[in-house]
């Protein structure tokens, strides 16, 4: 019997400490977990942090990077140890770098390159062209990065094939949107069942900017099972023994992999690129150990999967929590209206940051409700953060003198308002926020949501003004989901008749969000198949919206993307958020109907 114990160190990389990623490193190299181990998988570029971006177009960011990689060198002379890093040669590569007894022995550079969504590499790494295969403890062992093991016939396949690899480790930063476990489990899965291999798939975890990598790191059979599953959305060590024997005798019950073998010979299908193996069993000088007797393999844990909506809350309090740390902030402010939106960014940051570093900021004006400010004060009393209230009226009277002259004749034809004097509120809110913040050094959270974006139902420099926006790909329908998510959790609770009261930005008389726009339930289906999805007015009136409503839709998605390009980041939960992955021309005649 040949087992092999892995440990999977599903780390919080910060991009650009390097030595501080590095030090991470070797704390775990050096735990008592680490002495027991056969092999220590961490994840893509665990040295630099992933995107590093145009850091990778720095010659010092990229000197220092190999600098730090070979203070691990040392680390743990007993242990395999795969780790990603920057490779420099005639180019740069996104590789993983193979330690073993204070020596690099091998390297594996990354081929298959992503181009798309959030994904830039092309822009930085040139393609490996090579595999490497490790002959350890009596075990092959292909190593590959990422992107490599979602292609059918990419390095696994080959690795397995061609160089009879048995545990293939992957090293991956995979970001999070809804839905994406599941379908990398089932990509997975479908790897190792295929080539009849364990896959070892160690996945970055925290959050980068707009990106939140959920780690649940993996360990799956040569039967396409997962036998273990580090933990979401948090630092994990996933620890375990795999039966390397499995690997045979399911190699023997599989005719795929004979008649594939069969088409070597006969040079059909031969596509793979150069071998090498690198062998630490004849380099030790010794002979492969005696195989063991059969007995109990110490499995690792296979936590449980969260719900959809709780992957959600959980991405979206890590990439506050992250953003503010990695930046080295420590308090927020939320400008708390009493509506849905406002409550749910606060509810998020006392989770991601506790209570006394959340500061909230009530602003009423003469149209502000007596229901929201009751709302907005239970809503700090349930959450127990700290509520300032700070009125708005004779500001927005200085404003409104201030501007009647220049306005002349327009303002005395409409003397009620328009949304001249309505976008005049939310833009004295913002300035209040960020004087705030100029003035104790916290970060203003916005709070609007992804269909408010969408449609630009918001202020240009009103509030939209802040540093993050916790909700920017966040749907409004979604948004009452995390509410009640949140409120079956405790302690603490969003108020409920925020949530059952009718949405409405309180900036004139009687004022309701489906004055301006369809009722959410409609907004949200037809927003999602323009911009998830790409479809055109004619297919999605064909499912059955109002062509009226799918009209206006469009044409305010349309002409709103010079106000989202001016918006602040905000965490990636969907396939395609505002941002990276949705590139409108601000100037561009093309109308989608």
């Amino acid at each position: 019997m040949r087992s092999l114990k892995v440990g999977l160190f599903q780390m919080n990389s910060v991009v650009g400490d390097l030595e501080g990623n590095a030090a991470r490193i070797r704390r775990h190299l050096e735990s008592p977990v680490a002495k027991s181990l056969d092999i220590a998988a961490f994840p893509e570029l665990a040295i630099t942090g992933y995107p590093p971006e145009d850091l990778l177009l720095k010659p010092t960011f990229l000197e220092k990077n190999r600098q730090v990689l070979a203070t691990l060198f040392d680390m743990a002379p007993e242990l395999l140890v795969i780790v990603g890093f920057v490779e420099q040669a005639d180019d740069i590569y996104n590789a993983a770098a193979i330690i073993y007894r204070g020596r690099l022995v091998g390297v594996q550079r990354k081929q298959y390159l992503p181009n798309y969504g959030v994904f830039d590499e092309n822009r930085y790494f040139q393609s490996g062209s090579s595999n490497t295969l490790v002959r350890y403890r009596n075990t092959t062992i292909g190593v590959n990065i990422c992107e490599d093991i979602w292609y059918p016939k990419g390095p696994l396949y080959h690795q397995a094939l061609d160089g009879d690899a048995e545990v293939i480790v992957n090293l991956s930063a995979s970001p999070f949107h809804a839905g994406k476990r599941e379908v990398r489990e089932s990509m997975l899965k479908t790897r190792a069942a295929d080539n009849g291999t364990y896959i070892v798939y160690t996945n970055l975890v925290g959050g980068q900017d707009e990106l939140v990598f959920d780690g649940q790191s993996l360990v799956i059979s040569p039967e396409g099972e997962i036998e273990c599953r580090g933990r979401a959305f948090a630092e994990d060590v996933v620890v375990t023994e795999i039966d390397v024997d499995r690997v045979f005798g399911v190699r023997l019950h599989d005719p795929r992999r004979r008649k594939e073998k069969l088409s070597r010979v006969y040079g059909a299908d031969w596509g793979s690129f150069p071998m090498t193996m690198v062998d630490l069993d004849a380099m030790n000088g010794t002979p492969s150990p005696p195989p063991q007797k059969p007995r109990r393999l110490e499995r690792g844990p296979l936590n449980t999967p969260l719900s959809d909506v709780e992957e959600v809350y959980e991405a979206l309090t890590m990439g506050v929590r992250d953003y503010v740390a990695k930046n080295r902030l420590t308090d927020v402010l939320v400008g708390i209206s009493g509506g849905v939106d406002s409550a749910l960014v606060a509810a998020i940051a006392c989770d991601a940051l506790g209570p006394a570093r959340v500061h909230g900021v009530f602003m009423p004006s003469v149209y502000t409700s007596a229901e929201s400010r009751e709302d907005a004060t239970a809503l700090s009393a349930a959450l127990g953060f700290r509520l300032e209230t700070i009125p708005i009226k004779e500001l927005c009277d200085s404003f409104a003198s201030a501007l009647a002259p220049s306005f002349g004749d327009r303002h005395a034809k409409d003397p009620e308002g328009d949304t001249t004097d309505e976008n005049l509120q939310p833009r004295i809110r913002g300035m209040l926020l960020m004087a705030l913040s100029n003035k104790f050094g916290h970060l203003v959270l916005t709070t609007g949501n992804k269909s408010e974006m969408g449609v630009g139902y918001m202020t240009l420099y009103g509030d939209m003004a802040g540093g993050f926006a916790v909700l920017k790909d966040v749907p409004k329908t979604e948004v009452y989901a995390l509410c009640r998510l949140r409120n079956s959790r405790g302690p603490g609770a969003i108020p409920e008749r925020i949530l059952e009261k009718a949405p409405t930005a309180e900036l004139r008389p009687d004022q309701r969000d489906t004055d301006s726009l369809p009722s959410y339930d409609i907004l949200d289906p037809i927003m999602a198949a323009y911009v998830e999805e790409d479809l055109g007015y004619e297919e999605i009136v064909g499912r059955g919206f109002d062509p009226a409503d799918v009209a206006r839709v469009i044409r305010l998605v349309d002409r709103s993307e010079y106000k989202r390009r001016q918006s602040p980041p905000g965490v990636k939960i969907s396939l395609r958020a505002f941002g990276k992955d949705w590139r409108l021309p601000m100037t561009n005649r093309f109308k989608g109907v």
